[in-house]
């Protein structure tokens, strides 16, 4: 009653049969019904009578109709008329015009207006060819998208498979003027296609006579992005190409190779859901979700179903609920999980999803009028129990219970979800997905019965961390390509910082080096960021990680060398790799830091052959070595650093061996000035070994006062000396008394000024005591055995002191 000519709708409805020769089509703001009645080739509309005080007279309704010799309607189209670039209707008195659509390109445009009711604008022509014929016709944001069918060329005379090409042409409305761009070709060469349109994608769908192979594949355009996807029904997303190529046969050339693959699957009924997404039902009973990005969806399974192929099942989605009907029967079914949530036995056979006003709201029309659905609600006005469960989840929680004990059990016996239920031997779950259920709807604890108080409180983070990760998640699929890769990064943050907190098993550690695999500049940056890594004032990176973050890098439980990791780094190396692809320059501060950071908490990890007992800097060293093969001065020099940042006496003097050897003598003078103040081995041994370098050559003796200055003060002359001559590279030439080339020589005065520092150190004692007071003194012979043979009776050896003074040393003397 709502609706002016109640009567004659209602009676239009009841007695002509539903199906292709009757169409009935609602306006995007649900206050006129359309009508087309296919075989008497007749257009009624049925307007929402206005208000009396806003319009007194009765609008002029819109009737029309077509001689047997016209082409027939093709399609009724609702177009925006401002032929504007996005999805949002135009605002204004007319946002949207009525386009009547024929075979033949010919359309008619119609608008209402609420003082006189509708008016015809003016006739169009869509296709630029006169023999040309339309089958498929949508509209997207202002602009009308069709499939036509070209003739064939007069040379071959015999039509093709893929004489169709996908076209557009944008729509603008000016008062009466009615303004058509030019004819835009999407898609030379196609077969034919079924066009859907939501408000960003254009679905093309294979109709019944495709080639096989070619009807196993589904298109979605972009119109936005300029770019087509292809998806199958069975498999998902298989490619997505941009417009460049406009040729449908170089755009199959890029999967032709997975055509004999792929399963054929046969379609009965499509819809578009009001969230733009399709829906398929397949002949076998199967619900499936085509979303916008190629992915497919498995939600709903009817089983063996006897479907009646001309008859279309009827399907819509009202925000997370399905509606289908079959045989009378309207199905509810939550769409996240999957479930039957309620099935409605109704008295009519067809019905029409008219686009809800606002969200909740889910309306039919019936051959008796409109109605609504509502859910029942219980005394607390939330949903009942049928709305309430989620039993997904649930079942997730089972299966990795199933998963926990299976790994624990001693018999071989492979362990079931439903032997876990039906045993009764976990309950936790159903307490867990209970509270996971009303935490995600009522974000608080109120609802909540006051046995699961405590556990609420215990698992707050862990709520916390899966709601933000779940919400992350729904905006990953709505997000254009631009801001995909920040909310990728903010997905890696959250999963890294999760890892960090809790026990780093060997499955967790696999699933971290997968992300550091995957995502390494997002890994980097979570890193980063969860040890809060920064340079100091001295150029040195610090770290300000908490110590439970420390242990989880450093502890026993990252890593293990009992059983093979298979290609898995711990984390520590798996860090260290990361600093090393983004700041090569960080790594050997940062394994300093982490030195330090061991030593200060003095952890000790007992096993020996453990990975735990290795020195921080050969873990780190490690990392270089199995990237061998991309080995760069660079990395030479990171080696040299992460030697010396050790400040071990062996790992000091493999680095300053490496400078020696790369006959960096800047850098070689640098390290020994610097880690001779550590210790008087490691001075002792630097100063060995650059003093042999000054005997063999002259590259050194632009920076003789600083090597002579970490000369050892236990260091005498005589030790000197031996080095020197150890050291002295031996020619040819040394037999003669004048050596032609007397500049790369040795001399005395090189020497003079380390020997006269030498000197200094020493005691000034007398010339012939001197080697006397540096030994113990001789033990006193007995008195009964002193014969004349005595040393220091014999006038002989008296009158030698030259002699003596050689002997001099001797222990017994």
């Amino acid at each position: 009653s709502d609706f002016n000519r109640s009567q004659q709708l209602r009676e239009a409805l009841q007695t002509r049969p539903a199906g292709p020769l009757r169409q009935l089509r609602a306006s995007p703001d649900g206050q006129h019904l359309l009508l087309l009645l296919v075989a008497e080739r007749r257009l009624l509309s049925f307007d929402r009578l206005p208000r009396a005080a806003l319009c007194p007279q009765a609008a002029r309704s819109l009737e029309r109709s077509w001689p047997p010799q016209h082409p027939h309607v093709a399609v009724l189209l609702f177009v925006e008329a401002g032929g504007g670039e996005s999805g949002a209707a135009r605002s204004g008195p007319h946002p949207w015009v009525l386009v009547i659509v024929c075979e033949n390109g010919r359309a008619e445009v119609w608008q209402y207006q609420q003082a006189g009711g509708w008016r015809q604008l003016q006739p169009l022509d869509l296709c630029s060819s006169a023999r040309a014929r339309v089958v498929s016709v949508c509209s997207h944001a202002g602009v009308i998208v069709w499939c036509e069918e070209r003739p064939p060329a007069e040379a071959s005379g015999r039509a093709s498979a893929f004489s169709y090409c996908i076209c557009q042409r944008t729509l603008a409305v000016e008062g009466r003027d009615v303004t058509l761009g030019p004819v835009n070709i999407v898609l030379h060469h196609s077969p034919q296609y079924r066009l859907l349109s939501s408000l960003r994608d254009v679905f093309m769908v294979p109709v019944a006579s495709t080639p096989d192979g070619i009807s196993k594949l589904l298109l979605i355009w972009s119109p936005r992005a300029d770019k087509i996807t292809i998806a199958s029904p069975s498999r998902g997303f298989i490619h997505s190409t941009g417009l460049g190529e406009s040729d449908f046969r170089r755009l199959l050339s890029e999967c032709a190779g997975l055509l004999p693959s792929l399963e054929a699957v046969a379609i009965h009924s499509l819809a578009l859901s009001h969230c733009g997404e399709l829906l398929v039902f397949r002949e076998q009973g199967d619900i499936d979700l085509l979303q916008r990005n190629g992915a497919v969806r498995h939600v709903y399974s009817f089983g063996r179903l006897s479907l009646v192929p001309e008859e279309a099942i009827q399907m819509q989605i009202y925000g997370n609920t399905l509606l289908c009907l079959l045989d009378r029967i309207l199905y509810l079914i939550d769409v996240t999980t999957g479930r039957l949530m309620e099935k409605k036995i109704l008295n009519t056979e067809e019905i029409t999803f008219m686009k809800p006003l606002k969200e909740g709201d889910i309306r039919l029309l019936t051959k008796t009028g409109i109605y609504a659905i509502c859910f029942s609600t219980d005394s607390t006005g939330t949903q009942g129990d049928n709305c309430r469960s989620e039993p997904a989840l649930v079942d997730m929680v089972f299966e990795e219970a199933c998963k926990y004990y299976q790994r624990r059990s001693l018999s071989n016996t492979k362990l079931t979800v439903e032997s876990l239920k039906s045993g009764g031997m976990f309950q936790a779950p159903i307490a867990l997905a209970s509270i996971l259920q009303s935490y995600k709807k009522e974000k608080n604890a109120q609802g909540l019965q006051q046995s699961y108080t405590n556990l609420l409180d215990t698992l707050s983070s862990e709520l916390h961390s899966y709601l933000s990760l779940e919400l992350l998640k729904s905006q990953i699929i709505d997000a254009s390509e631009s801001s995909i890769q920040q909310y990728c990064e903010d997905l890696v943050d959250q999963e890294i910082s999760r890892l960090l907190s809790s026990d780093l098993d060997r499955e967790n550690l696999a699933y971290i080096n997968l992300v550091f695999n995957t995502f390494p500049k997002a890994a980097w940056k979570s890193i980063k960021r969860n040890l809060q890594l920064q340079l100091n004032g001295d150029g040195k990176v610090v770290a300000r990680a908490v110590p439970e973050v420390w242990k989880k890098i450093l502890g026993p439980g990252s890593v293990s060398q009992e059983v093979p990791l298979n290609g898995v780094l711990p984390l520590f190396e798996l860090i260290c790799l990361s600093l090393h692809k983004f700041k090569p320059a960080w790594l050997p501060s940062f394994v300093a830091e982490l030195t330090c950071q061991q030593v200060h908490f003095t952890w000790h990890y007992g096993c020996k052959e453990s990975s735990e007992s290795v020195p921080l800097y050969k873990r780190a060293l490690s990392v270089l070595t199995k990237r061998s093969e991309n080995t760069t001065d660079n990395d030479a020099d990171i080696e040299i650093e992460l030697l010396l940042c050790s400040e071990r006496p062996k790992a000091i003097m493999q680095a300053v061996n490496i400078l020696i050897h790369s006959k960096q003598w800047d850098r070689v003078v640098e390290a020994a000035v610097k880690y001779s103040r550590l210790s008087p081995a490691i001075n002792k041994d630097i100063f060995t070994t650059v003093l042999a370098q000054f005997a063999q050559h002259r590259e050194l003796d632009p920076h003789l006062g600083k090597l002579w200055e970490i000369c050892p003060r236990d260091m005498t002359a005589t030790e000197i000396l031996n080095i020197v001559l150890q050291h002295i590279p031996k020619s040819e030439e040394d037999q003669a008394p004048f050596p032609s080339n007397s500049e790369n020589e040795l001399t005395v005065g090189l020497l003079k000024p380390l020997l006269n520092r030498v000197l200094q150190y020493q005691p000034k004692v007398s010339y012939i005591y001197a080697d006397a007071q540096t030994g113990f003194p001789p033990p006193t012979p007995p008195r009964e055995h002193r014969t004349a043979r005595k040393v220091s009776t014999d006038p002989a050896l008296a009158s030698q002191p030259a002699l003596l003074q050689r002997t001099s040393s001797l222990p017994d003397i």
